[in-house]
């Protein structure tokens, strides 16, 4: 036996101890190293049994996350189906068609079922993927498939639509355009030259004011032409409209806001009142020049007076059914023409007319002595000649004769105004509401005792119903 080392152990006891000697074995080392080799290699192989579980782990996961995205993609796509089966459904009704209907229907009927079945397997952990990922892929398809669908059905719904709506439209510009022409041919009834029939036969004695008050309709009529007119051209040269009204009728009323139609009117009514103070101004005097030498009331009319009625009622006579064209064409100086042209002047400004139709040839024209033949100048000297019999025919009576505005605010009195628009009345609430001049549209007339109402736009007093 090889005895490689020992160990010493010194004992206490003096200088003549004895000492002993303890032999170790060699191989004791090598023991424990097998040992400590056998334990490292367990735990390798516990780490490697937990690395292995832990990656069972991963991959089942990973599986049963892949599974369930399959199954959200697969559910979103027959969703997707059962919307497009009953859009489907939807547009089968419209025109109806019962074999487009029943087809529609078990479409429907058949991706529920499929959905269902698709609850079912996943309930009962039996789903029967192939590949979550083929599935998913699969799953896509189906649902841009049934959105193509979808689309394809939206579009030929919105087609239907817009091929009906093109019908009703057409339809209803053909309405519209008998009702134009309608109107055109009661306007041309209402505005040919030569109108008031009355008046042809009837002799000076026996005037009254009612034959005044047929006259001043005769003449609002073309008046109201003109303005309609006059708006057709602002609206083309593409006039802001409100701010337009807002520099003739600078009210706290403003534009009326309940609804398009009542701004339209009140712009109307807005610009008529801009057109008829200019053309009357001046109305109480004979040619719209010199103060009125009507003999006072309760004198004797004398032959020169009653020869002055005479020569203007000749004239009414004459100019009322006379052609204009040729009439101012061959007089040029005659005081109709001048009347023409000296009002055209002051109701058309020189940069209106330019915004209207981009030059100044019209007023050139007139400034020169011309008459324009165009619509626009046409529509305004028939205006003009029919303010101008009316002042003939009131210059006829013999009596004194007043032209009056009503003040803004006053008090609606119905024995010197009238409402210009039923409208307005119609949506004041209440009985015994005190109503207000807004502005005076169409001036009053007084002739001798009677009283020819003035036309205005009313609105409730303390009431502001319109925006600024």
């Amino acid at each position: 036996m090889n005895l490689k080392s020992a160990t010493k152990v010194a004992s206490n006891n003096g200088g003549g101890g004895i000492g002993i000697c303890i032999l170790t074995n060699p191989n004791s080392k090598f023991s424990d190293d097998i040992h400590a080799d056998s334990g490292a290699k367990e735990q390798q192989h516990k780490h490697k049994d937990s690395t292995n579980n832990n990656n069972a782990t991963a991959k089942a996961r990973a599986k049963r996350s892949s599974v369930l995205e399959a199954l959200l993609a697969k559910l979103f796509a027959e969703v997707t189906s059962i919307k497009a089966a009953y859009a489907e459904l939807q547009i089968a009704q419209n025109p109806y068609s019962t074999e487009a209907i029943q087809a529609a229907d078990q479409s429907v009927v058949d991706e529920l079922k499929t959905l269902s079945e698709l609850k079912r397997s996943f309930l009962r952990n039996e789903l029967d993927l192939i590949s979550p990922q083929v599935t998913v892929m699969l799953a896509e398809i189906q649902e841009q498939q049934s959105l193509m669908k979808t689309y394809e059905i939206t579009i030929k719904k919105m087609e239907s639509e817009a091929d009906a709506k093109t019908s009703e439209v057409a339809s209803m510009r053909k309405l519209l355009d008998e009702y134009a022409a309608f109107n055109r041919s009661l306007e041309k009834k209402l505005n040919a030259s030569g109108p008031l029939p009355m008046f042809d036969n009837i002799q000076l004695s026996v005037l009254n004011p009612s034959h005044f008050v047929q006259c001043l309709h005769y003449s609002l009529r073309s008046m109201r032409s003109f303005v309609k007119l006059m708006i057709r051209e602002m609206e083309s040269a593409r006039w802001d409209m409100d701010a337009a009204a807002r520099a003739v009728e600078p009210a706290e009323l403003g534009i009326p806001s309940k609804s398009p139609a009542a701004a339209q009117q009140y712009r109307c009514f807005v610009f008529e009142s801009f057109v008829a103070k200019t053309m009357f101004e001046g109305f109480n005097h004979p040619n719209f020049t010199v103060p009125d030498e009507s003999p006072p009331e309760g004198k004797e009319e004398g032959k020169e007076e009653y020869r002055q009625r005479e020569s203007h009622f000749n004239k009414f006579k004459k100019l009322k059914a006379v052609n204009l064209r040729h009439y101012l064409t061959q007089n040029p100086n005659s005081s109709l023409a001048r009347f023409t042209r000296g009002k055209y002047l002051l109701l058309v400004h020189a940069k209106m007319e330019c915004s209207l139709f981009g030059n100044l040839s019209q007023r050139k024209a007139v400034t020169s002595g011309a008459f324009p033949d165009s619509p626009f100048f046409n529509a305004f000297a028939e205006m003009a000649r029919r303010v101008w019999v009316l002042n003939l025919l009131a210059l006829s009576f013999g009596q004194q004769l007043h032209i009056f505005q009503v003040r803004k605010n006053c008090r609606f009195s119905e024995v010197y105004m009238e409402s210009v628009s039923d409208d307005a009345m119609a949506e004041i609430p209440g009985a015994g509401v005190d109503l207000r001049v807004g502005f005076t549209v169409i001036p009053g007339f007084k002739i001798g005792k009677t009283v020819i109402q003035s036309q205005v736009y009313l609105t409730p007093a303390g009431k502001s119903p319109v925006r600024r």
